[in-house]
């Protein structure tokens, strides 16, 4: 897969795309197209070595496709080829947001044309998968409109909810006075001084393996599912530490690890990504004590515009956040390929049970 080109149809030197096994392997321009992590961890490099290192499923295999108009490199498409022929993008259940990682300054003809090259390339496979994308983004529609011209069928969906909440310049206290009051009452009283808890953020350096065992140690103690890839969170906190933009709350109880959180820093937003609590500590609030210390800190401390609480519609965000985002998915499937009629057929399945299912 390495340095094929897709035929091009058009202008054989306008626009091309080629596909690539992994970043090394992509040519040196176009390193500029992968953004910083404090801009976009989720579009940095730094990210999808992460993922390809630690969090790949079996029998996937990367696929960087990278357009060029009048030979520059102008949009890589991150993305991955799954064992049952499929295409999708390099997302998996901690991604928070994808998009395809354009060039500074394109105009709206060239997005058009960028859209309608990688729709073609989609073509060589029966559906092409797009999850975590923002349902604001502008340029969504050419996207759609470029597949709808090369044929294939773009079937929507909602992907998962993402709560977040504008701070620029309120500071802990009066972030706090406009939550709800049963929250503000429980925070009054779990934030009394208790001489059996502490709370360290870490950045990085020699406590940065202590922080991730207590993590581990809360994670295996705490409500939730083991993780499909239990060694990413460890190897994602290590490179975000790193790159300066870790942020591990640990709060402990009589020197036990009680509860943890795993934020990044991305510019002016911070972003939780993970977070636990050991269900034994449950009657401390472990976690609710915790997210108070966090905010409080990147709140007075970090000059943050924004909140960001990650994947999920999880009953505890509106408490914290006001506001909510919707991420979407769209299938591009291909009617010239079984699979593709397949998804066609189980889409109008789904359709036609929802309008018979009792209102």
């Amino acid at each position: 897969m390495s340095g094929s080109v897709w035929p091009i149809t058009r202008c054989a030197d306008a626009v091309a795309v080629e596909t690539f096994r992994a970043p090394d392997d992509l040519p040196a321009e176009a390193a500029h197209l992968f953004r910083t992590p404090a801009q976009d961890l989720f579009g940095s490099r730094a990210w999808y070595d992460t993922v390809l290192t630690h969090a790949m499923a079996p029998g996937a295999e990367a696929c960087f496709a990278l357009c060029r108009i009048a030979g520059q490199p102008a949009a890589l498409f991150p993305l991955q080829t799954l064992p049952d022929g499929s295409l999708a993008n390099l997302s998996n259940v901690y991604t928070c947001r994808w998009a395809p990682l354009l060039a500074d300054g394109l105009d709206g003809a060239a997005r058009r044309e960028i859209a309608a090259r990688f729709a073609a390339f989609c073509r060589r496979y029966p559906t092409t998968r797009l999850d975590a994308l923002d349902a604001d983004d502008a340029g969504s529609a050419a996207f759609l409109g470029g597949a709808r011209t090369a044929g294939l069928v773009p079937l929507q969906f909602t992907h998962f909810g993402n709560w977040h909440e504008p701070v620029g310049g309120l500071g802990w206290q009066r972030y706090l006075a406009a939550r709800p009051g049963a929250l503000r009452e429980t925070v009054r009283r779990k934030l009394k001084r208790d001489a059996d808890r502490t709370f360290k953020v870490v950045t990085g350096g020699t406590g940065l393996e202590a922080g991730i065992a207590a993590f581990e140690v809360v994670y295996r103690q705490s409500w939730k599912d083991p993780e499909p890839f239990p060694d990413f969170n460890a190897a994602l906190m290590r490179q975000a530490a790193a790159l300066g933009v870790l942020r591990l709350g640990v709060l402990r109880i009589a020197g036990i690890p009680a509860a943890a959180q795993l934020w990044v820093l991305e510019g002016d937003r911070a972003t939780v990504l993970k977070l636990a609590h050991d269900e034994a500590l449950k009657s401390a609030s472990p976690g609710t004590v915790l997210t108070a210390l966090m905010l409080q800190r990147l709140l007075d401390e970090e000059s943050i515009a924004e909140i960001d609480f990650g994947r999920g519609d999880d009953p505890y965000k509106r408490a914290w956040a006001s506001e909510r985002r919707q991420r979407l998915g769209v299938v591009l499937a291909n009617p010239r390929r079984v699979g593709g009629l397949a998804a066609l057929a189980r889409h109008a399945l789904g359709r036609a049970r929802a309008r018979l299912r009792p209102g």
